[in-house]
């Protein structure tokens, strides 16, 4: 009977499934690669694996079940991780469930379709997102105004807009780069652009470009965008109908008082700013701080809200971090002034003692927007020409894991709002 009894254990063992484990990747100081784990993340969803986005567990970690293949791909990319058991795994995400504690788990379901704005001439600066996604070994796809107007937007779910000006001004470097051979080629071949696309004017076609960007937002797209691509679309849509573009741009004159007739229920953002009336200076409006604040450098940083995981998972999912202060960075457009930001947007970062928003995040439509301003999170201030930096050299940085935070956002499963 005896061993009657333990056959049966035996096979009652042998029969019940094996508990699976899961890899756990950490992304708070433990973490050898920040910026590479979001790439293993995306590289995961490719393969129609699901992920749990710890929010707020450990600086935001990554969990999925544990495969060899993805280990080993884990170890080439030099992410760190532990495999643990599916009993520490459900321990984990009851304890994060604990209402009490301000975590929650998001579900990473959907690989985002990912396309950059920019052009497809070399312009003598970079851009910290394709960076990051090339660091990130994310792909994604460039398109360009033509582009944009022939439809192809609708083919994707999340964009960037690379370091644009939607004002038809070309960036205002006209005071200082007027004679070099970069800024004489891009003036014409947007100038050709244009007349081919049917528009009189560069600025026509950014107009366009602009409102197709808009309607993508408003059917469900992710719009994320840094430095001068976050104050110039607003002004261009607040612009409709106008002409603030001076002769040395566009050939003729400007709408007189256009600052007066500015339309602001159009835009995003931002709200009774006034544009800078002089073409020879680079500042677009007084939206950006650059020129007016009084910063040092030492002590140049923002700080990221810390929103509630449970109750507004949107805004916490973008703000991960192991970090919750972190070094400022210029740009053409560096930050933007509170006083001029429209109530119903959420200040996920800022200075609050220069009164001053880095990283700002809005609703439209059924879609979303992010403006992140400044040009490179790790070059304080970088100039025209300055070669690209290498993230090889910053591999845990806070200000870039941002970006990153946004191209997954739209893999996120959608929870109904609490009301």
């Amino acid at each position: 009977m005896k061993r009657i009894l333990s056959l049966l254990l035996f096979v009652l063992l042998i029969q019940r499934p094996a508990q699976s484990a899961q890899i756990l990747i950490p992304m708070d100081d433990t973490q050898t690669n920040h910026l590479k784990a979001y790439g293993i993340a995306y590289w995961v969803l490719q393969g129609g694996i699901e992920i749990n986005w710890l929010l707020n567990y450990r600086g935001g970690s990554f969990m999925f079940p544990q495969s060899p293949k993805f280990e080993s791909e884990m170890k080439i990319r030099g992410v760190s991780y532990t495999v643990i058991s599916e009993a520490q795994a459900g321990q984990i995400v009851n304890d994060i469930l604990d209402p009490q504690v301000n975590q929650d788990v998001v579900k990473l379901e959907k690989v985002p379709k990912i396309c950059v704005y920019s052009p497809k001439d070399k312009r003598p600066w970079d851009d910290a997102v394709t960076l990051a996604l090339t660091y990130a070994e994310i792909p994604y796809d460039v398109i360009y105004d033509e582009e944009i107007l022939q439809g192809k937007l609708n083919l994707y779910d999340w964009m960037h807009l690379h370091h644009e000006d939607f004002t038809g001004q070309y960036g205002k470097f006209y005071s200082m780069y007027r004679n070099a051979p970069w800024y004489q080629e891009q003036q014409h071949s947007m100038e050709s652009m244009a007349h081919k696309l049917g528009f009189t004017k560069v600025s026509q076609m950014k107009l366009a470009v602009a409102k197709s960007i808009k309607e993508f937002v408003s059917g469900g797209g992710f719009l994320f965008t840094m430095c001068s691509g976050t104050d110039t679309y607003d002004i261009a849509l607040s612009a409709e109908g106008l002409d603030i573009c001076e002769s040395m741009y566009d050939g003729d004159g400007t709408t007189p008082n256009y600052n007066s007739k500015l339309d602001f229920s159009k835009t995003f953002a931002f709200r009774d700013y006034v544009l800078s009336t002089n073409p020879l200076e680079y500042r677009f409006s007084n939206i950006d701080v650059t020129t007016t604040r009084r910063v040092p450098r030492d002590e140049d940083v923002f700080t990221l809200f810390d929103f509630s995981a449970k109750w507004d998972p949107v805004p916490t999912m973008l703000c991960q971090n192991h970090m919750q202060v972190i070094k400022g960075f210029m740009g053409q457009t560096t930050a933007f002034n509170k006083n001029l930001i429209k109530p119903d947007v959420v200040i996920m970062g800022e200075n609050k003692a220069a009164n001053e928003a880095k990283y700002i995040h809005g609703d439209f439509g059924k879609g979303t927007w992010t403006f992140y301003g400044g040009h490179d999170p790790e070059d304080y201030q970088h100039l025209v020409g300055d070669p690209p930096t290498d993230l090889n050299l910053h591999p845990n940085s806070p200000g870039y894991r941002l970006i990153l935070n946004n191209v997954l956002f739209p893999a996120a499963k959608k929870k109904k709002q609490k009301t």
